[in-house]
């Protein structure tokens, strides 16, 4: 008997798999205020990523400001890494995919 008390088995909905895509190379950017731990993340992000043998770069950014006020442009920090499966000599310049914990970390 069902859930429902009808005798009728639930019908079951899955969604397809997500299809895997390989990349040459990625260039990811963590940014939110200064004490959001994306220096953390950024470096935690990296070494997971160098187990798997892949080249990469870093780029740490610091806020401008010691004391900046949270939510602004000044107390934004951020950790850029570019991840490649052939040679690389920076953190690349635009980010592919970017990951902001508050609004002026969009910026």
């Amino acid at each position: 008997m069902g859930p429902n008390g009808n005798g009728a088995e639930p019908e079951l909905h899955t969604t397809p798999a997500p299809r895997r895509q390989h990349l040459e190379k990625v260039v990811i950017r963590f940014a939110g205020d200064s004490g959001d731990g994306m220096q953390l993340t950024g470096d935690r992000f990296t070494s997971e990523a160098a187990l798997f043998g892949n080249d990469l770069a870093t780029q740490p950014n610091y806020p401008a400001e010691i004391r900046a006020p949270q939510g602004t442009l000044p107390g934004v920090s951020s950790f850029q890494i570019q991840i490649a499966d052939y040679d690389i000599l920076t953190a690349g310049d635009r980010p592919d995919v970017l990951v902001a914990m508050n609004p002026a970390a969009l910026k």
